[in-house]
């Protein structure tokens, strides 16, 4: 019986925008409409009035961290050193940056979306990082907007002082004028250019995962076939030819080892269907996803009810990935949670393969707790998938895989 269920709360993580009033919040890249001029001194044009003040220490503060950490930058990368001082440097081109945000937020009025964090956890090691570091485009833009600052805070410093005792009818007037300069600027050079280059920084350290993930399969399985089968398959080679010698001198004994040997061969078998069911199960390819995990569920410790409600089969790396998924999930269950029962449900909703494992145990899951939740959520975000673990202590534990459907395109079994 398959039951249909609703999408769960489980949501991709998207780049969260800054609230604005109900007026409207300005848009990065769009053309907009910049504030009108007006003459008064309101509390805006005294906002205003600050932020120009304050333009000259922060460029130099600016001008000066990106002139030392360029210079100091490229004279050291003839050392192993200087990369990583680069690196180091265009972090904290970051901070600045988001510093220029919430300044000109605050004394501008100018509502810009917080770039996306780097993903530097995803990242497989250091060097992925730092080079992940090296190619971001938001410190480089923000380096960029520091270099060029200096001139126009010397420029907007010294009109704005002397308009203040020399030009004060017309100073509302020039401020105005002034700060949409610095608006403009802010959106051109600080802005995050939408989705896009958080698209890209996640990509490129998903791509580290991929590669690495399938390197440490390589292993596993090269380690499976060096400790498993092919030592059985040494053992029963000596063993069959210990038996040949014997076999005219004492026929009893070496038909007691081939008896022996005809077992290793059962054994040496069995180790690689287990081989080849971890690397991709028959039933899997033969009959789908909702056969496969039936058939991964009776191996679990404690009774498992599994619920496929799918109108057609998606591509062969998605099955692949819900599948190895919910194997891994049920083996947790079976060595670490304690359950007495457990559910795996999968649907699809859109254009999204949804799936959830639940049990009865102790609870207490986490991704960083050593069970390879981790490594489940680098693969589902290798492929643009979500993983969250629901897990207080004392149970229950729910977790939901969300995974993008792909339609199978090339003929089944």
């Amino acid at each position: 019986m398959t039951v249909s269920k609703p999408a769960p709360t489980a949501v991709r993580p998207r780049a969260v925008p800054v609230e604005s009033s109900s007026a409207g919040r300005d848009t990065p890249g769009r053309d907009e409409q910049l504030p009108r001029v007006r003459f008064a001194y309101d509390p805006q044009t005294w906002k205003e009035i600050a932020h120009l003040l304050t333009n000259l220490p922060m460029s130099v503060v600016g001008f000066v961290y990106v002139m030392t950490v360029l210079f100091t930058g490229a004279t050291l990368t003839l050392t192993v050193v200087g990369l990583p001082v680069l690196a180091l440097g265009l972090l904290g081109a970051r901070l600045i940056g988001r510093f220029e945000r919430g300044r000109a937020r605050m004394l501008l009025a100018v509502r810009v979306d917080e770039p996306s964090p780097l993903p530097l956890r995803r990242a497989g090691n250091v060097f992925q990082g730092m080079w992940l570091v090296l190619k971001d485009p938001v410190a480089w833009r923000t380096v960029l907007y520091d270099f060029i600052r200096l001139p126009w805070g010397i420029l907007t410093f010294v009109v704005t002082l002397t308009s203040l005792f020399v030009l004060w009818p017309v100073l509302p007037f020039l401020a105005r004028g002034l700060t949409n300069a610095d608006r403009a600027m802010v959106r051109a050079l600080l802005c995050p250019s939408d989705e896009l280059e958080r698209r890209i920084a996640e990509l490129e350290s998903d791509r580290g995962v991929v590669v690495d993930t399938a390197a440490a399969d390589l292993r596993r399985i090269e380690r499976d076939l060096h400790d498993g089968a092919q030592a059985r398959l040494v053992n029963l080679a000596m063993g069959l030819g210990l038996a040949k010698e014997k076999l005219l001198e004492d026929p009893d004994a070496a038909s007691l080892m081939v008896d022996e040997a005809h077992g290793e061969v059962k054994l040496a078998l069995q180790e690689l269907r287990d081989l080849a069911r971890g690397i991709h199960p028959a039933v899997l390819t033969d009959r789908g996803l909702d056969a496969a995990l039936s058939s991964v569920a009776s191996r679990c410790t404690v009774p498992v009810q599994v619920t496929a409600d799918l109108p057609a089969r998606p591509a062969q790396a998605i099955e692949g990935i819900a599948y190895f998924t919910v194997s891994e999930l049920l083996q947790n269950v079976s060595k670490h949670s304690g359950a007495r029962s457990a559910a795996v449900e999968v649907w699809r909703v859109e254009d999204r393969l949804l799936i959830q494992v639940r049990d009865d145990g102790r609870g207490g899951a986490r991704l960083d707790g050593g069970t390879g939740m981790r490594g489940l959520a680098d693969r589902l975000g290798a492929v643009d998938g979500v993983f969250v673990v629901d897990s207080p202590v004392g149970g229950p534990t729910t977790v939901t895989a969300e995974l993008p459907w792909r339609d199978r395109t090339e003929p089944t079994a």
